[in-house]
Order: structure tokens, then C-alpha cells, then sequence
């Protein structure tokens, strides 16, 4: 079987949808998870649904006795979430058309201007700092901003205000990093 490195090589790169079409598609496929599942797209439930599944290994009498991830693991096993298998569907989707695309890489962007560790300590932080707001707002940019922005909730609008605010004084603050 070809490696997706050989499968990338021969396949010539296509060009990215453009943004109008894009976010026309965007809001189809919003307005589909809408009908199908009852819920809007999101992203950082999977994540916390994981770490109860982990807890659930490891601890399990302190995961159940836990206010916030308790609740997770009372209706049966927390991977079983409709998110869940949503963010699984969502990464496969996107390998499979990063292929199609000849888009696939693995790459470290930034690591020749201020180094591999530099950058990779950055994105972590920056990686770790996002899910933290992101489960203190109650929800992910997809999930508060995209599905909570389509059903016009208050909150959504002030979530994405303040991650551009915050985004574009981050990027000023650790500009070339």
C-alpha cells in the first residue's frame, strides 16, 4: 500500500475553494448538523469527553465523584458522544481531502525563523491557552462561534469579539514566533 508521501507526490496541488464558496459550504453542512443531529458543530467536548474516558481508566471513582466530569460518564461511556465521533469525522474528512487536494504535508511552520523548540513550546501554550477559554466560555469557536453565531445567542457574538480581540493582540505580542 502507497504511503499518503507517495500518494502526495503525484498528485498535482489544487487550488483552495474560494472563501464565498467556502463559507457557503460552511453553513450547508452547519445547517445539516442542524437537521440530522440536533446539534450544532464543535470541537472541544471531544477533548473533555477523552480526558473522563481517561479518567474513567485511571480513576474511575474520582472521574464519577468530579462535578465537571462526572456527568460525562453517568450516561455510559463518554466516547460514545455524538461530538465525539463528529471531531473523529471532521479529522478523517480532512486527511482524505488534504490528499484529494495534493495538499498533505508535515511540516513545522516557523521553526527555521525561531527554531523547532521555540515554536513548538509556543504552540502548545498558545494550543493549551485556547482550550482553556474555550471550555470557560462553554464552547470552541465552531461550537460557541459558528453554531452558537447561526442561532443568534448573545454570547457567541461577545466570544468572537474577544478571540479576535485577543488574536490580534497575541499575534503583535509574539510576532515571528
Amino acid at each position: 500500500m502507497p504511503t499518503a508521501s507517495a500518494l502526495v507526490s503525484h498528485r498535482p496541488i489544487r487550488p483552495f475553494w474560494p472563501p464565498l464558496f467556502a463559507g457557503v459550504a460552511l453553513g450547508l453542512v452547519l445547517l445539516l448538523t442542524f437537521v440530522l443531529t440536533g446539534h450544532g458543530l464543535g470541537a472541544t467536548g471531544a477533548s473533555t469527553r477523552f480526558v473522563a474516558w481517561l479518567g474513567m481508566t485511571a480513576a474511575p471513582g474520582a472521574t464519577a465523584g468530579n462535578a465537571y466530569l462526572g456527568p460525562m460518564v453517568q450516561d455510559g461511556h463518554p466516547m460514545s458522544s455524538w461530538i465525539t465521533w463528529q471531531v473523529i469525522g471532521v479529522a478523517l474528512g480532512a486527511f482524505a481531502s488534504a490528499l484529494w487536494a495534493g495538499r498533505f504535508r508535515v511540516q513545522l511552520d516557523g521553526a527555521r525563523s525561531v527554531g523547532a523548540t521555540r515554536r513548538v513550546g509556543a504552540a502548545l501554550v498558545g494550543g493549551l491557552l485556547a482550550g482553556f477559554g474555550a471550555r470557560v466560555s462553554a464552547g470552541c469557536t465552531s461550537g460557541l462561534g459558528l453554531s452558537g453565531a447561526a442561532t443568534l445567542a448573545i454570547a457567541a457574538f461577545v466570544f468572537l469579539a474577544t478571540f479576535f480581540a485577543a488574536g490580534l493582540l497575541m499575534s503583535r505580542l509574539t510576532r515571528g514566533i
